[in-house]
């Protein structure tokens, strides 16, 4: 077979795999989730393996372990952020008309300082940008609820993630022996190249990123709480954990943090100390935690990762959402071996040398 037709049944074979998976995405979230966690906790296996420990006595533990730690934690988190919940949308109205009452005075001020024909194409221009806006996140919102918080499929996770990650990671080994098997003779080495590359970009962003995730939701939940506002722990919580994506964490925690505050406390220093926590936050993250944990080996562009959430989230759901950082870094290295390959051959120096 020629490397042309080889490269079209590649192409083709890519082509169908991904129509098949956005057709099924309404039903793929517990498999993906079962998925992910059978791949993160597959070395935890392996080094359980060294050590004596048959696959299946491994898996059961490892499962079993993981469920219990995670069910533990929302045991104990429940009641807190159930109570503190409530108190937070019971203080929404009063936020909104204290930033309202905040910005109704610079607008006044903004728009006698404007001639009327400006302030009507504005008007109208911030009327059509924002039901464009609403149409675009009521549809995310709605792509979301399909694909991963409709009570069924909640059910489903609940019950079918633990399911599948058993028997995944229980056979994992197998079939990754298997996959090897499939492959090309001739392209295998380079194959199994960028797999490793793309496992290296894959496991040193997430087990990275969430480490950086665990320490804004202890620092930010900490110090709100500290501070006494309402709800701080549950808008910590929300902001760290958020915080995979780029800067998007600290932003909202901060309008939310110092709009609580502002309806909360009639002093201003409060209200300081909460935005400074935040700004605390986020310089630790851009300048300490990201570099030391994350690192820019992984090759992943913040800006690229923003994108491939979004774009995750509005084709697929939340399922996409999962599947958003995985699929960025498969393309972000599949880029760079093309890359690589182009400026190696002739169409890049022209057959010169």
């Amino acid at each position: 077979m020629s490397s042309e037709r080889q490269t079209l049944f590649w192409v083709l074979g890519m082509a169908a795999f991904v129509s098949v998976l956005y057709a099924l995405s309404a039903m793929l979230l517990p498999f993906v989730a079962g998925l992910a966690i059978a791949y993160f906790l597959d070395p935890v296996a392996d080094k359980l393996e060294e050590w004596g420990a048959s696959r299946a006595l491994a898996t059961t533990v490892i499962i079993a372990a993981f469920f219990v730690t995670v069910i533990g934690i929302l045991i104990l988190l429940f009641p807190l952020l159930q109570a503190q919940i409530a108190s937070l949308a019971a203080r929404v109205p009063g936020l909104i008309e204290s930033i309202r009452a905040y910005a109704q005075p610079l607008l006044e001020r903004i728009q006698a300082d404007m001639p009327a024909d400006a302030v009507a194409q504005i008007k109208g221009a911030v009327g059509d940008y924002a039901g464009t806006a609403i149409k675009w996140l009521g549809g995310v919102l709605g792509g979301i609820w399909k694909g991963g918080i409709a009570f069924f499929n909640v059910l489903s996770l609940i019950i079918i993630t633990p399911v599948v990650a058993f028997y995944l990671l229980r056979d994992w080994d197998l079939i990754v022996e298997r996959i090897d098997g499939y492959l090309p003779r001739a392209g295998r080495p380079t194959i199994l190249e960028q797999c490793r590359a793309i496992d290296d970009t894959i496991a040193g962003f997430v087990r990275g990123q969430a480490s950086v995730c665990l320490v804004l939701i202890i620092w930010y939940g900490g110090a709100l709480t500290v501070t006494g506002l309402e709800s701080g722990l549950l808008v910590g919580l929300g902001a760290g954990a958020i915080s995979f994506i780029p800067y998007l964490g600290a932003a909202i925690g901060l309008v939310v943090g110092v709009g609580i505050a502002l309806a909360q406390f009639s002093d201003l220093a409060p209200v300081g100390v909460v935005a400074f926590i935040f700004i605390i936050g986020q310089t630790a993250e851009s300048y300490v935690l990201t570099p030391r944990l994350v690192g820019d080996r992984i090759g992943l562009h913040p800006v690229w990762i923003i994108f491939a959430l979004l774009a995750g989230g509005v084709l697929m759901g939340f399922t996409g959402v999962l599947l958003a950082v995985p699929v960025a870094a498969v393309i972000g290295v599949l880029i760079r071996f093309g890359l690589g390959r182009y400026i190696s051959s002739p169409l890049y120096h022209g057959g010169k040398t």
